[in-house]
């Protein structure tokens, strides 16, 4: 395989850009077409598909924002207005988010981790997919990916939980490059396990 200096030069700069920068234009139906192909194409050992995509677009953004603020209000009663806001606006104003469900499947030779993985690397191909398009993304977990009830609302189903949320835009800013760890911090060789 011939080497491709860009795709290369694309992985060495690549960098999330805050749900906060994200504005339309977004993705269009083509290109989403496109984006899931590209999201789906990942390691899957036993071809057993142990994921799932739901996507936020348009009104179902601010809609799956008002159930959140609900869910958080009988969570925590002293929420102000404020905090509620915060809620609402969780898939706002980025305009498709796509959240990653993990969908185990039982399977005598793939363990659940590896299951779990190949959902991660779904959600990753979404940011690098949605680079490829010409927009930015930016793949975030937050406290609705933990607690169950708000996980079924937003489409999670029994046995299953999201690996993360994908906001996906046109960038409204360029963002700095934040510190990376210095390879001989975090790799090493093995050297036979003497």
């Amino acid at each position: 395989m011939p080497a491709n200096p860009d795709l290369r030069d694309y992985l060495l700069t690549r960098r999330s850009v805050g749900l906060a920068f994200l504005q339309e234009p977004g993705p269009s139906e083509a290109e989403l077409e496109t984006l899931l192909t590209i999201a789906t194409r990942v390691p899957d050992h036993g071809k057993i598909t142990p994921w799932r995509l739901v996507i936020f677009a348009g009104e179902a953004r601010r809609a799956a924002g008002e159930k959140l603020a609900a869910i958080a209000a009988a969570r925590n009663p002293g929420l102000d207005e404020a905090g509620l806001e915060i809620e609402r606006n969780r898939f706002l104003p980025a305009p498709l988010t796509i959240g990653v469900i993990s969908a185990p499947r039982p399977h005598p030779k793939v363990p659940e981790m590896e299951q779990v993985l190949s959902a991660g690397n779904v959600a990753f191909n979404l940011v690098h997919g949605a680079y490829a398009l010409g927009y930015a993304a930016s793949w975030v977990t937050r406290w609705f990916t933990f607690d169950a009830e708000a996980a079924a609302m937003l489409g999670a189903g029994p046995g299953e939980q999201f690996v993360g949320f994908v906001h996906i835009g046109t960038p409204s800013t360029a963002v700095e490059d934040r510190p990376r760890p210095a390879l001989s911090e975090v790799v090493t060789r093995w050297n036979g396990g003497n």
